[in-house]
């Protein structure tokens, strides 16, 4: 949706955007967002929608990222599993949930009931945008909200699926897309809504959580950061090398929990080049310009920068790079210190350092030092080694002899931690962060002790019993 217009409202201008959350706040106002049954059936056409709108889906991919099919179904399309999961859950999430009761206020019965905030942002980023379009929206529906959702203006193919998508699905005044670049995301978070959920840098996290402060706006923040990734020396090498080469060149590295930089025992460092270097041409060939499984770079100003990132660096493989056809090889760095720039920033592309360690206290120290990231892996098979890294660690999830998988479960709640987010979102947790739990105390009206009433007298001693 494109907005040009400006209608009247009680005697006053408003843009389309005002119009449009004045048309979504009377809607939610009717109640019909509250009720279980409507929201399956929103769920079930929003599904059956992204299956009949798959073909278009894909193509827009292809075209913005030039995502492989099986990327492009795995991990976007995919995610309308968790259409399924909330539909199976959806009834033991929003039933009220009994809570014990204080003696001192007997014979009162407490409850939680989770209620719908109202009108919610989404504004989705471009590296996968679809699923980080539908997993916010899955949730925000099945907590019985109205959704206003800004797609990224960096992947335009897709902003334009999805916008068809809704607008063949839903009506304005529950569910709408409004597309354009950042001047219209400015004109949205203008306005007051009862939740904003984004997912993106976190430079622009704080933008949204700086205009969502005005209004007392409640945010949920994806944002990103570096993971680290340990190798250590007890563990299945082979398997290791395997699953960081997919996790980390899956959609060319534009992924927020991709690893971010390796952290090797010194001992295996060799070996385990090798074996990233071995599985590189094995998933991609001798020239991954040529593979169909390798995607590409989103815009200019993004391979650009990246190119800024690989200029006095050791590269060990790849390297090669077109700016015409937004390529840049998978890419591997040796060498690298702390203080390098690739190491200052978030990468969000295919191009991985590594760093040596002796002493697993000091890789964890390094980690320490930093902020705290979105993922942490660790590939050990030691247990001890283990619990020592996710006692020491914080991040917003962990994948052990595992990548990015932590953030595909829908039974798993995913989200940041400090400069890498706030919030939790997917399943239970995503239904949650669309609600309110509002607490609940009733009572019967025969029986009202008096002592809570003035005058109070030596009651105090009796309170002080009470209390005790």
């Amino acid at each position: 949706m494109q907005f040009t217009e400006i209608g009247i409202q009680n005697g006053k201008s408003q843009t389309p955007i005002q119009q449009l959350i004045r048309q979504q706040r009377d809607f939610f106002q009717t109640g019909q967002t509250q009720d279980l049954a409507f929201r399956r059936r929103q769920l079930k056409a929003l599904q059956q929608a992204t299956l009949n709108h798959e073909a278009e889906i894909l193509a827009a991919l292809k075209a913005d990222l030039g995502k492989p099919v099986f990327e492009a179904y795995a991990a976007d399309i995919g995610a309308i599993r968790e259409i399924r999961y909330a539909l199976k859950n959806l009834t033991d999430w929003a039933k009220p949930r009994r809570v014990p009761t204080a003696l001192a206020a007997f014979p009162a019965r407490s409850e939680v009931r989770p209620e719908p905030l109202g009108l919610v942002l989404i504004i989705s980023p471009w590296n996968y945008p679809f699923q980080l379009f539908v997993v916010p929206l899955v949730s925000a529906i099945a907590a019985g909200n109205c959704a206003i959702v800004k797609p990224s203006e960096l992947a335009p193919q897709t902003s334009r699926a999805i916008a068809n998508l809704i607008r063949q699905t839903f009506e304005p005044q529950y569910i709408s897309v409004v597309e354009g670049g950042v001047e219209t995301s400015q004109a949205l978070l203008q306005e007051r809504f009862d939740h904003i959920f984004f997912t993106g840098g976190t430079a622009i996290g704080k933008v949204v959580m700086t205009a969502a402060a005005q209004h007392l706006t409640p945010v949920t923040l994806e944002l990103g950061g570096k993971s680290p990734c340990i190798v250590d020396r007890y563990l299945h090498l082979q398997h290791a090398a395997r699953c960081i080469t997919w996790g980390k060149f899956l959609n060319a590295g534009q992924t927020c929990v991709a690893p971010d930089y390796l952290l090797v025992h010194r001992s295996i460092k060799t070996e385990l080049l090798a074996a990233i270097a071995q599985n590189l041409q094995t998933f991609y060939g001798a020239n991954p310009a040529q593979s169909p499984d390798y995607a590409r770079i989103v815009s200019a100003r993004h391979f650009e920068r990246l190119v800024g990132l690989l200029e006095g660096q050791k590269i060990v493989v790849g390297g090669e790079r077109d700016a015409g056809d937004r390529y840049i090889a998978p890419t591997v760095l040796d060498g690298v210190s702390w203080d390098d720039a690739v190491m200052q920033e978030e990468i969000f592309g295919p191009i991985l350092p590594i760093l040596e360690y002796e002493d697993l206290g000091e890789a964890i120290a390094q980690i320490n030092a930093r902020p705290k990231p979105l993922a942490l892996y660790l590939f050990s098979t030691d247990k001890a080694t283990q619990n020592r890294v996710l006692r020491e660690t914080a991040s917003g999830g962990v994948g052990i002899n595992e990548m990015i998988i932590q953030a595909a479960l829908p039974t798993l709640p995913f989200g940041g931690v400090g400069l890498s987010g706030m919030g939790k979102s997917h399943g239970k947790a995503g239904f949650d962060a669309f609600s309110n739990a509002k607490g609940i105390v009733s009572k019967p009206a025969w029986f009202d002790l008096k002592l809570r009433y003035a005058p109070y007298g030596n009651r105090i001693r009796f309170l002080k019993w009470l209390f005790r």
